[in-house]
């Protein structure tokens, strides 16, 4: 299959960063490589409105080395964008102009509705969030939309930044009290002049570098058990101790904080409080993340124009678990297999009045049957093991971090023991009735996993029986083709099934 590989140069305020990206139609879209240059563009504008020449310097000496990269590469497919801080220069267009000369990129002026678009996109395309308001605040514009139902309702640019603010509201890098609460109060004004911004009650999505720090630092303050920062979720409260924990701290105390770059140790003041008072105006008591943006919804257009069906919006998971299924040696017939046997045998339970049937535990069932033991592709002994590592390590767009590691725990299960020492760092996130509901998900998909060992799909239906004297299940598996493999691991599998619905399994082959 061919992999086509993109590139996006994304020219912000704060930042300058080239990201490389490859897509295959069996793994989806990977991040091959991120370089990213702190150039503060927004300091050298100076009061006139001119980008003085020492930044672009800066900017044409970055690009240049871009292309160097580039061509090791093999990236010829490149998207070159500018925001606030070209948008905001009056010699904005002398300045593309000059980069296309001189250094052969072609530079393309997004406008602030763009920018607040493609934002928009990303998140709707990576994360399960129905409705949510979103906020991308870089150096020198705050971008805010608001979606319901993953369609776009609203969307604003607003002309201030965290460098920006900085610059109006801080005497140095230190924030002093006075100052938090005039960047507050200023941001909040800002925020009640948007109609339909207004007690929303729905979740804030923050997008972006100073979004991404936040939850680093509320991460390392938990001792959090997992990896990464995309569809990480704080409550207000700890929004809160965090706001109020920044503004005890000095700039040589804040370049120093676990979880926050040193990069941004100046400017992660005011930022916070943006956060703060975009949350009351919106009434919202969720603070989620999202580690795609920008640069992920302009790639990703680049990508749906020749591959229409690469991403689904509106079941994001459906997407990212076909391509890991297929990443890790499934193909498309055994997913698609898997899940159907999975949701037969559960049904039937419940016809016989086994197990309640309930909606959302049929989802975490067909979710696990897609990836389950995906492990096997790297080591057939240690398939669990490697299964739960990959699945509860890996950002997987549709999750958050409960649902990404409910997945791999019931994707993983071999026994109660190894789901056990599976769950323990993890444990006060379920509750107990949530555990049991997911040992048994977890045995279920062991059986079905049974019932396909020769990777043919040759089960084509089941039929139940519940004879309540006997307390046995007698299973009648038809077949397309002699069960060789199945019958035998059937029957060697059924007895993690057996001790956890506590009936003898008997299994017919036809």
């Amino acid at each position: 299959m061919t992999k086509e590989k993109l590139a996006i140069i994304d020219i912000g305020s704060n930042t300058i960063r080239l990201v490389i990206y490859q897509y295959s139609q069996i793994s989806g879209l990977k991040e091959l490589e991120n370089i990213k240059a702190v150039a503060r563009l927004r300091n050298q504008i100076n009061e006139e409105g001119i980008l003085q020449e020492q930044g672009i310097a800066v900017l044409e000496k970055l690009l240049n080395s871009f292309q160097e990269m580039l061509s090791d590469y093999g990236v010829t497919r490149v998207r070159a964008v500018a925001t606030a801080s070209i948008r905001q220069a009056k010699n904005g267009e002398e300045i593309i102009q000059r980069m296309l000369n001189n250094t052969g990129i072609e530079i393309e002026l997004l406008s602030e509705e763009q920018e607040a678009y493609y934002g928009y996109f990303a998140v709707a395309h990576t994360t399960s969030t129905p409705s949510a308001v979103t906020i991308d605040m870089g150096g020198g514009s705050t971008e805010i939309t608001y979606f319901k139902n993953k369609e776009l309702q609203k969307s604003v640019s607003l002309p201030f930044g965290s460098v920006s603010l900085k610059q109006q509201f801080m005497a140095n890098d230190t924030m002093k009290p006075e100052e938090h609460k005039k960047v507050y109060e200023f941001a909040k004004q800002q925020f009640a002049a948007i109609p339909w911004l207004g007690n929303l009650k729905i979740p804030v999505v923050g997008i972006g570098g100073s979004a991404r720090n936040m939850a680093k630092m509320d991460q390392s303050r938990k001792k959090y058990p997992l990896t990464g920062v995309h569809q990480y979720r704080m409550s207000k409260k700890d929004f809160e101790e965090i706001n109020a924990e920044l503004s005890t701290l000095s700039f040589a105390e804040l370049k120093k904080l676990d979880g926050l770059s040193s990069d941004r140790a100046d400017i992660i003041a005011p930022v916070a409080e943006v956060f703060n008072a975009l949350m009351n105006t919106v009434g919202s008591q969720k603070f989620q993340f999202s580690r795609k943006g920008l640069r992920e919804g302009l790639v990703m257009e680049e990508i749906l124009e020749n591959h229409p069906k690469a991403f689904n919006r509106l079941d994001v998971f459906q997407s990212s678990a076909n391509y890991l299924a297929s990443e890790f040696g499934k193909t498309e017939q055994q997913i698609t297999h898997h899940a159907k046997l999975a949701e037969m045998l559960y049904e039937k339970l419940c016809i016989e009045k086994i197990w309640t049937y309930s909606e959302e535990e049929i989802a975490i069932l067909k979710q696990g049957a897609k990836v389950y033991l995906i492990g096997e592709y790297l080591e057939q002994d240690a398939a669990s093991q490697h299964t739960f590592y990959l699945l509860s390590n890996r950002s997987i767009d549709g999750l958050n971090h409960k649902e990404r590691v409910r997945l791999a725990l019931i994707a993983s299960y071999k026994n109660k023991e190894n789901f056990y020492a599976f769950l323990k760092p993890f444990e006060d996130w379920f509750s107990k009735e949530e555990i049991q509901s997911l040992i048994r998900l977890g045995g279920l998909l062991k059986l079905m996993y049974a019932l396909d060992a020769s990777k043919r799909s040759i089960v084509s239906d089941v039929e139940l029986t519940f004879n309540k004297e006997q307390n046995t299940i007698e299973l009648t598996i038809k077949t397309k083709g002699y069960p060789l493999v199945e019958s035998y691991q059937g029957n060697r599998q059924k007895k993690h099934f057996e001790r956890i619905i506590k009936k003898d399994v008997i299994l017919h082959f036809v």
